[in-house]
Formats: C-alpha cells, structure tokens, sequence
C-alpha cells in the first residue's frame, strides 16, 4: 500500500458506494396487434407466459387491440426474451402470427 499525505495510510478497502453492485437493465415486452390472432388466444399468453389475471390480461388484451399494441410486462433481458421466445412458440404452435418485440424500458 501507500501513503497519502492527505488523508494518511491507503487500506485499499472499498467504500460502500464504490462496493455497490449496478442494478440490471429492465426491458418491457411489447405485443403488437394483427388481424389474425384471435383475443381469447392473447389472453391465454398473457395468463400462460407472462402471468396476468385474467381481468388485466383481458384488459391489456383490449388495450393492445384498440391501440395497435400494449406492454406485456418488465422484465431484465433474460427473462424478457425467454418469455417472448415462449409466447412465439405457442402462437406458432397454434398458427397464429402473434409478435412480440422487446424494448429497453
């Protein structure tokens, strides 16, 4: 270690602050609207892969219909794209074209 004339003996032990871990980036999931997937399947991802009740998934469903496109939810960037990657694959599944894109929140 060293001295510091100012302050005295360098320890080289982390204040609190600079010992402070960054909190993750968050990244809201978007689905957007079309003309083919049906509302009851939108309710069933929203309730299946991003856990909403049904009422607020039947509400966001409603909203994403009116408005061309509504957040599913926020998540870091892990479990935003896995739940896209779900929701993807089970619209797939059932051959709709249900979209989903992430954005950083």
């Amino acid at each position: 270690m060293g001295n510091n004339p100012a302050t005295g003996p360098l320890t080289g032990v982390k204040t609190r602050d600079e010992a402070r871990t960054k909190e993750p980036s968050l990244y809201r999931v978007l689905l957007h609207n079309d003309d083919f997937t049906t509302m009851d399947f939108v309710v069933q991802i929203l309730v299946q892969v991003f856990q909403r009740s049904a009422a607020e998934a039947t509400q966001l469903m409603l909203d994403v219909h009116h408005k061309g496109v509504g957040t599913a939810g926020v998540y870091t960037y892990d479990i935003a794209m896995s739940k896209v990657i779900q929701a993807h694959q089970l619209a797939e599944e059932h051959r709709f074209p249900l979209r989903c894109t992430v954005e950083k929140a």
